[in-house]
């Protein structure tokens, strides 16, 4: 079992738009997927169209291994589940503070619950708390959406730096560009700078901003669903392969 976070510190970067269209990819490819919405938001529960569970809290996420696995839907698509999330998922923090081992209690509840699953998504809110160190500490990989503009520059540094002053190993982050507008000099003045001081941890994949990608929340779908021959369609298709790429290399 793999298990890849969707993170960024940063709102509104396309998080949720990549782990619904990473969790298909995965499970057309034939794995079966878990896609594990961790957002109280519930954005990519939305996206799928599965309802949250409210009998699922924070005390029976990480306590209760039946609970966890009563509370996982099928999706749509074959091959691919989504454990959705509510709002109770938002005291994750306050019950993760009180708890022993807390930094690495999420891990053992994916371990338990999701053991029959290839590849476990997680759609992660964008902060820095106990939670974060969880992810960090529980997932194989960590895949980073940076948009190139100086604040979300700023807010990847601030990932690093947070990853060096807790000893993570940073090659679990895997960013790439996300959101890019090609016409805009600011944008490829960003991804050069970028590229060259963090070389090692870009993927080569870039996202465009496109209109076929905020019609997600209309149609509900992954982008392959209903813009398959669309630029963003091939970009996300691109961004699977190369994280497959990654994966594959490290078994």
């Amino acid at each position: 079992m793999k298990i890849i976070a969707c993170y960024s510190n940063k709102g509104g970067v396309g998080k949720t738009a990549t782990s619904v269209n990473l969790a298909y990819a995965f499970a057309k490819d034939g794995n079966t997927v878990l896609l594990c919405d961790l957002d109280p938001q519930g954005a990519s529960s939305f996206y799928l169209r599965v309802k949250p569970s409210k009998k699922l809290t924070e005390a029976t996420f990480f306590e209760d291994v039946e609970r966890f696995t009563k509370s996982i839907r099928a999706s749509d698509f074959d091959g691919l589940d989504v454990l959705p999330a509510n709002m109770t998922f938002r005291d994750f923090d306050v019950f993760l503070s009180r708890m022993r081992n807390k930094r690495s209690r999420l891990k053992k509840a994916l371990v338990g619950a999701g053991s029959d699953y290839d590849v476990i998504i997680l759609d992660c809110p964008p902060n820095f708390s106990t939670l974060s160190e969880n992810i960090f500490k529980a997932a194989d990989q960590i895949v980073v959406p940076v948009i190139p503009t100086t604040l979300s520059e700023r807010t990847f540094d601030q990932l690093v730096g947070f990853f060096e002053q807790k000893k993570l190993p940073r090659k679990k982050i895997k960013a790439f560009f996300s959101m890019v507008q090609q016409r805009k000099s600011l944008h490829q003045e960003t991804m050069e700078s970028m590229r060259k001081q963090y070389r090692k941890r870009f993927l080569q994949t870039v996202i465009p901003f496109a209109a076929d990608i905020e019609r997600m929340g209309q149609n509900r779908a992954p982008i392959s669903i209903y813009a398959p021959r669309s630029q963003a369609c091939a970009a996300y298709q691109a961004l699977f392969d190369e994280l497959e790429d990654v994966l594959v290399s490290k078994r």
